[in-house]
Formats: structure tokens, sequence, C-alpha cells
């Protein structure tokens, strides 16, 4: 069957595979999500031959997955963009993370503790400054990322339940490094005044549902926002390590101390001591806005 035919099948994979089915444009989307927008980008990025990727970019501006607009007219330049459409893949990506992670890089076992490759592909956002994404939060509004009149303390944990209106998925506490979101959210806030008279907010993210986070913050009488990453859009931006469990994928433990233009200034992972962490970030942030000022 030829690449075009693929299209044509009454099949939802087949077509998808149609329009984005070669590593190429995959990988153009994983750099496309963690904020690369210009030709000269992409092509520093991914070392693709300049034909190959002009190929491969018209091809996904043709599809929608990507729109263009003109950042000069003399010559003529464009960003690329992701589309509505093209963020909507956003969780296929997270998705070929989580299994490349778990089968290719690492034993085959579901593990929400970060593997060596991970923490090395993390701690290579120090000193970046990741796209600003929009996520919901627990309240029913929206959340930026960054904040630009303040320090962002920002942590990604797997899940934290409210026991009397949701459960823990079957074979959480099986799950090694699953354990131990209710101690961290819960120091947050015991330490949130802290953070907050050291210039910072703090915001937890999870990819649970909202409603999830909010029976939570009520139930832990959390002082900060919580916000949700169920559509992927932080840990693409990132490339967040992640895990697969009770039919959800989960972010694996990581934190971010970002400033107030966005750059990420330190970063916690793995993370082996949540309560702890804490503290270590709270000192760090002393240190960093002592220093900043």
């Amino acid at each position: 069957m030829r690449r075009e035919d693929l299209a044509d099948a009454d099949c939802g994979i087949a077509q998808t595979l149609g329009v984005v089915g070669d590593w190429q444009s995959l990988l153009i989307l994983r750099e496309a999500a963690a904020g690369v927008t210009r030709f000269d980008g992409f092509d520093r990025a991914l070392g693709f031959s300049r034909r190959a990727l002009s190929e491969r970019l018209g091809a996904l501006v043709e599809h929608d997955i990507l729109r263009k607009e003109a950042y000069s007219t003399r010559p003529p330049r464009h960003d690329y963009v992701l589309t509505r459409r093209g963020e909507s893949l956003l969780p296929v990506l997270v998705a070929l993370q989580e299994w490349g992670t778990q089968h290719l890089l690492g034993d085959g076992e579901v593990s929400g503790a970060s593997a060596d490759a991970e923490v090395r592909r993390v701690h290579g956002l120090l000193g970046t400054t990741p796209p600003d994404v929009v996520l919901a939060t627990h309240d029913g509004g929206t959340v930026h990322l960054r904040d630009p009149d303040r320090w962002t303390v920002a942590f990604f944990f797997p899940g934290a339940y409210a026991p009397e209106s949701h459960s823990y998925p079957p074979g959480w506490s099986a799950v090694p490094g699953a354990r131990g979101c209710t101690l961290e959210t819960r120091t947050y806030a015991s330490r949130h005044e802290a953070l907050h008279d050291a210039g910072a907010r703090v915001l937890g993210v999870s990819t649970q549902h909202p409603e999830q986070l909010a029976a939570f913050a009520d139930f832990a009488n959390l002082p900060y926002t919580l916000a949700s990453d169920q559509d992927g859009r932080a840990a693409s931006a990132l490339r967040l390590p992640v895990f697969r469990a009770g039919g959800s994928d989960r972010l694996k433990r990581v934190t971010v101390l970002l400033d107030p233009a966005g750059t990420i200034r330190h970063l916690q992972a793995p993370i082996t001591d949540p309560a702890g962490s804490v503290d270590d970030m709270l000192d760090t942030l002393r240190s960093a806005t002592t220093a900043a000022d």
C-alpha cells in the first residue's frame, strides 16, 4: 500500500498516518511543541536536508497541522505555529515518549521514577525559556506557566485524590515513584507564605481533570493553584517524563523555578524526597531573588 492510499482508508489510524506517518514529521511536531517556529530553528534542531525539511513543513501546513505567520516581508520569512488541529496531536507525542522510555530505554516495567535518560533530558531545560503554555485550573479558570510579575515554582506531579470523592487508580501504590503527591502538595501549602514572601507563586500541575484537582484542593485546603495538563501541552513543551497508570498518562515528579521572563533558573529531577525538595526549592528561590536584586 502506498502512503498516499492510507489517507483514503476507512480507519482513523490509517488516515492519521497519511498525514503524520513519517518520523521526520513527528520530530518537527516535537520541536514545534517545544517552541521552535522558524525554518533555521528546525534545521539546527533536526539536521534534515533543507529540501526534506521544506517539504515536511509544507505538507504540515497543507493539512492544517501548522500555520504560517509572516515575520518578514523582505525577504519573505515565516514562523510555523501549531494550529488547534496540530495541538490536538500533542497527546500522541506524549504517548510515543512514554512508550519509548518504558520499552526501549527501560526494561518494560511501569515506573513513576525518572530514568537516567529522562533526567538528562530534563536538565537540558536549565537556562531555556519554554513556551508559555496556558492550562485549565482547578477553580474553573486558566493560568499561564509564566508570570511576568513574579517568579514561579511549578511542580509537576503524578496525581493526588480526595478520598471522599475520587479514588486512586488500581495498583497506584505499587508503581515506583507514584506515591508522595499528597505529602508534596501539603508541604508546598505549609511553605506557601514563605515562598510568596520570597517573591514566587506556587503552581502544581498534573494530568488529572480539573474537577479532580478541585476536589483535592478543597480536601487539602491548598492556598495555591492546581492546573491540569490533561491535553499534554506542558508535557510536550518541556518534554517532561511520563508514565501510564490507570488508563492515563501521568507526569513524573519534576519541579522547575522560572524567573519572570519565563527562563528556567533551577530544576529538580529526580525527586526522591517530595517534602525535602520543597525546602530545597525555597532556599534556592531566596538565593536567586537576592542575586537578582
